[in-house]
């Protein structure tokens, strides 16, 4: 394992956030954003049920590097 690459997720049911390690140029967007849930001195550091899923995707969308991306849950049927 590439601990300069590490990519992991975090998930509130609804959405998921993927973070790559190797991507963040640590510009604290997501923090200043979003405390709530991105803090950096936590573990884990990303606990997306302190948010709403719209406040999480709006967050993730100022990341500049692209460490931060998301995908939706598929919907139970």
């Amino acid at each position: 394992m590439d601990l300069h690459n590490i990519k992991k997720e975090y998930t509130n049911g609804a959405v998921t956030i993927v973070w790559q390690s190797g991507l963040c140029i640590h510009s604290g967007n997501c923090v200043r954003n979003n405390p709530n849930v991105f803090r950096p001195k936590d573990k884990p550091w990303i606990t997306p049920e302190n948010a709403t899923t719209e406040e999480i995707i709006d967050t993730i969308k100022k990341c500049p590097s692209g460490a931060l991306t998301y995908y939706m849950n598929e919907k139970d049927s």
